[in-house]
């Protein structure tokens, strides 16, 4: 992946590379795979066999009607027998594979479903992740700024201590912020370190290297909005469709074991070689073929009461996953209530403290003026400086915590989707 990347090309870089959704895409192939498990039970199947016996007493049709084999050979004559055999069986009705063939649709769907839940979570954390990132390397920028005008200051009040226009205090005052802000600067570019190996671990980047985040302001502003008119519709949310196609499954299973008491039906081919002879070496010099086709019919009729068991503990199942429905509809429509609450909070205090630098440069660049010219204190400019730091931090902040918002607030709607990136 190139070295500087966007928030688009991380999601991407994300939705190929992340584990979670590379196993939830397994997850699927392997559902795949059982489906096609269970509905081979629909095609023929074959199967040969074949044995040799030696009998030291008796013969193998001792006491048969004729006492023979067919082709005149006489029973007592025999002593080694081997019968190679072909079976086919064909399956007309199984409670097992009709229900596997009934399933499928459903499994797909929710093997599908659930690799789209991964893929929205992935987004939903990549998206965070990079934001929290761009937010603490702005928060070191306005640190790294506020050392320079720091350092100016200081330098302005060492020149006013020399030439005993002001006491040492402005000095040392100036001093301590400059230290101050140089901690400052040291955690955050430790809490950058720690936020970029979180920001390459859910992206599913394995190599070591450094990641250069990508930042448009402009872009990022108009990113922020969104329209807070749209409303809930519980059908849109992957959770509760996930839930959807459960419910869809255990219904199947409880149809499996209501009929349960249906009889099996099944036909099959059988074609035999038989080889008799009284010496082991000359066994296979005669054959004796015999080929006879049938229907086979299985009818269960007492299982223990297994079968009613079953169906109860599936209806059982069936119940629990409604009680999940109901209860995932009001924790979904609790979660869009704060999501929401939560975007135009952060809205708001976007708007505000945005009005807020253009303000705290414009009072900062008169009081440091005024410093110079002796008619401002020191403790001014300190006031000044500090409020422009924060105003700047405050901005950044409610900038980035609007677009975390915004990623909530779309999740909860349903709208958040991975081809939206």
């Amino acid at each position: 992946m190139p070295e500087t990347v966007n928030l688009n090309q991380a999601i991407d870089f994300a939705l190929r590379n992340q584990p979670v959704v590379r196993q939830a895409s397994i997850d699927e192939q392997i559902n795949e795979r059982d489906i096609r498990i269970g509905l081979a039970g629909w095609l023929p199947q074959v199967t040969g066999t074949g044995n040799v016996q030696h009998y030291f007493k008796g013969s193998p049709v001792a006491g048969a009607a004729g006492g023979g084999l067919p082709g005149g050979t006489n029973s007592g004559d025999i002593s080694n027998l081997s019968t190679l055999g072909l079976q086919a069986n064909q399956v007309l009705y199984n409670n097992d594979v009709f229900l596997a063939a009934r399933a499928a649709r459903y499994s797909r769907q929710y093997y599908k479903e659930n690799v789209v839940s991964s893929q929205i979570n992935v987004v939903a954390d990549v998206s965070k992740a990079f934001f929290d990132v761009l937010l603490s390397q702005k928060q070191l920028n306005i640190t790294n700024e506020d050392i320079i005008r720091l350092q100016r200051s200081l330098k302005d009040a060492s020149s006013r201590y020399q030439a005993g226009v002001s006491d040492k205090t402005d000095y040392k005052q100036a001093t301590i912020a400059l230290n101050n802000s140089k901690v400052t600067r040291k955690q955050t570019e430790e809490a950058i370190k720690s936020k970029l190996a979180y920001l390459k671990q859910i992206m599913g980047v394995s190599k070591a290297g450094d990641l250069t985040l990508a930042y448009d302001s402009s872009r990022y502003e108009q990113a922020a909005l969104i329209d807070t008119n749209q409303t809930l519709d519980v059908n849109n949310r992957i959770e509760y469709r996930l839930l959807q196609s459960t419910k869809s499954l255990r219904n199947l299973n409880v149809n499996y074991y209501k009929w349960g008491f249906l009889p099996s039906l099944s036909a099959f081919a059988n074609y035999n070689l038989i080889y008799a002879n009284k010496n082991l070496s000359n066994l296979y010099t005669n054959t004796f073929p015999n080929g006879y086709v049938g229907l086979s019919l299985s009818i269960p009729i007492f299982t223990g009461t297994r079968r009613l068991q079953n169906l109860s503990k599936a209806r059982l199942q069936e119940d629990r996953v409604d009680l999940d429905i109901i209860n995932t509809k009001n924790s979904l429509n609790t979660e869009y209530v704060q999501a929401l609450a939560n975007y135009k909070t952060n809205y708001t205090a976007w708007q505000l403290v945005k009005e807020n630098v253009e303000l705290a440069k414009d009072v900062y660049n008169v009081v440091s003026l005024q410093y110079r010219e002796g008619v401002k204190t020191y403790l001014d400019v300190i006031v000044s400086q500090a409020d422009l730091r924060t105003a700047q931090l405050n901005y950044y902040n409610a900038l980035f915590q609007l677009l975390s918002s915004k990623i909530d607030f779309q999740k909860s709607l349903g709208t958040l989707t991975p081809q939206q990136n």
